[in-house]
């Protein structure tokens, strides 16, 4: 049950990431959520289908939550770490629209942190606590 109950845990702050741009007061004058991410319908869309992927894995099986957490998190993290080198993401095409942007690394790591965090733990969960007797 564990690594269903982590899918369940990813599709509501997915869910919540793609509704970021909805709730007033959390996006500034620019339309950056917290004052870093710019978000647009595409990105929403992307976590909206995430967080899909994420809760129908959660109601399917341990394997199929297994499946989502690795190959989500693999997708997150490496989307987390080029925007962390270069400024832009490949989920949402950034690094084909925008290419490399000169960023304060501060920024890039606020902007990035939580696709590297919410990746890595994906990887280790899929990776790791499936082997745990209270993940089956």
């Amino acid at each position: 049950m564990l690594l269903r109950w982590i899918c369940a845990g990813y599709c509501l702050a997915l869910l919540f990431a793609g509704l970021l741009n909805y709730i007033p007061g959390l996006t500034d004058a620019q339309g950056r959520a917290f004052g870093i991410f710019a978000l647009d319908i595409y990105d929403d869309m992307l976590h909206w289908a995430s967080a899909a992927w994420a809760g129908i894995a959660a109601l399917v099986s341990k394997r199929a939550s297994e499946i989502f957490l690795r190959v989500f998190g693999t997708l997150y993290l490496a989307d987390g770490a080029l925007g962390l080198a270069t400024g832009s993401g490949y989920l949402d095409l950034g690094i084909l629209i925008y290419g490399v942007q000169a960023l304060p690394f501060t920024f890039k790591i606020l902007a990035n942190l939580p696709h590297i965090a919410l990746g890595g733990f994906a990887v280790f969960a899929g990776m790791f606590l499936m082997r745990r007797p209270e993940a089956a």
